[in-house]
């Protein structure tokens, strides 16, 4: 099978195409033929091998895992005997975290894995990302328990994580402000913002107190949004920081402005299924879709790679493996 393969850290001219040998399922493994695989932030870092700290699950030295990706898109081309969760012929998406492999014809993952039936309506190259709506939600829902009539900001509101929080907030029925570049103004009015704020202004000068503002990037700061998040407001962000940290643990104790970091993907497999299957009906209704910036073949990943760590794209970017029907 063809697969990205990475030996050292560093450039994307360290990730390779090669013919390597498919992966054969254990027991309770299922082999999926990948259609599509996302180009995370996470995969970006685990290929620098920085910071560091992602050495400690990928390899302190090299990749312990040579074949990149974390997140994926396809169909069950076969099952261990063991297997009862799955069918050869299922559509199904997830996510392998650290251990990697999406960016290959072939992956092997356990039934208890990640993994799960793909809703019709959404195509593979939709899919793939699946992990950015699972993240907006465990942010929305289960850490600043976003309710029907609160505001809420969502700043650097593109990629699959900002995207999917201006839709999922949209669906939970509060007023949403999206901070954007001009040109992306008519899409996020499309997913269901009711204000946008070009990146240009200066939305902590604002006088309009939010309940909770999202910054998806981690463009700013707990400080300067504090100034327009109310009394009991929240302050969430996607990147741990010192002052976030603190901030946590005193507000834990003491009330007030609230700051939260998250990292869904270190989360429970038990508790992350649990999300995915909470938005699942929400991708079915439509009122949950991705929002696919870019699209390229397994042979130019590299490109891939450099247009996805540019930043501000649309929304996620995705490799496609060069099967028949890859964007059905």
């Amino acid at each position: 099978m063809k697969a990205a393969v990475q030996r050292r850290y560093g450039s994307v001219d360290r990730v390779q195409v090669e013919e390597v040998r498919a992966p054969t399922p254990a027991a309770d493994e299922v082999l999926v033929r990948v259609r599509a695989a996302a180009v995370t932030v996470s995969d970006t870092m685990i290929r620098r091998g920085r910071p560091l700290l992602v050495r400690a699950f990928a390899g302190w030295l090299r990749p312990r895992r040579p074949i990149g990706g974390t997140e994926f898109a396809g169909d069950v081309e076969a099952i261990g005997m063991d297997v009862s969760r799955f069918a050869v012929g299922d559509r199904v998406f997830g996510s392998t975290g650290s251990r990697g492999g999406c960016y290959a014809e072939y992956l092997c993952i356990s039934q208890d894995g990640f993994i799960a039936r793909m809703p019709a309506n959404l195509s593979y190259r939709q899919g793939a990302p699946v992990c950015g709506g699972v993240a907006a939600w465990n942010y929305l829902c289960d850490k600043a328990r976003l309710q029907r009539g609160q505001r809420i900001l969502i700043n650097s509101a593109w990629a699959d994580i900002g995207t999917a929080a201006v839709q999922l907030a949209n669906h939970l029925g509060a007023e949403v402000t999206a901070v954007c570049r001009p040109t992306d103004v008519d899409a996020f009015r499309s997913l269901g913002a009711d204000t946008t704020i070009e990146l240009a202004q200066d939305f902590t000068r604002g006088d309009r107190p939010y309940d909770v503002i999202f910054d998806t990037q981690s463009a700013s700061s707990f400080a300067r949004c504090s100034r327009v998040l109310a009394p009991d407001g929240v302050y969430l962000r996607t990147s741990p920081g010192l002052a976030v940290l603190l901030r946590m643990w005193w507000t834990s104790r003491f009330g007030g402005k609230r700051a939260v970091f998250s990292a869904a993907g270190l989360l429970p497999v038990s508790v992350r299924l649990t999300f995915l299957e909470a938005i699942k009906p929400i991708i079915e209704s439509g009122e949950l879709t991705t929002v696919v910036d870019s699209v390229y073949p397994l042979e130019r990943i590299a490109a891939a790679y450099d247009h996805a760590q540019r930043g501000q794209t649309l929304g996620p970017v995705v490799i496609t493996m060069n099967h028949r029907d890859d964007a059905e």
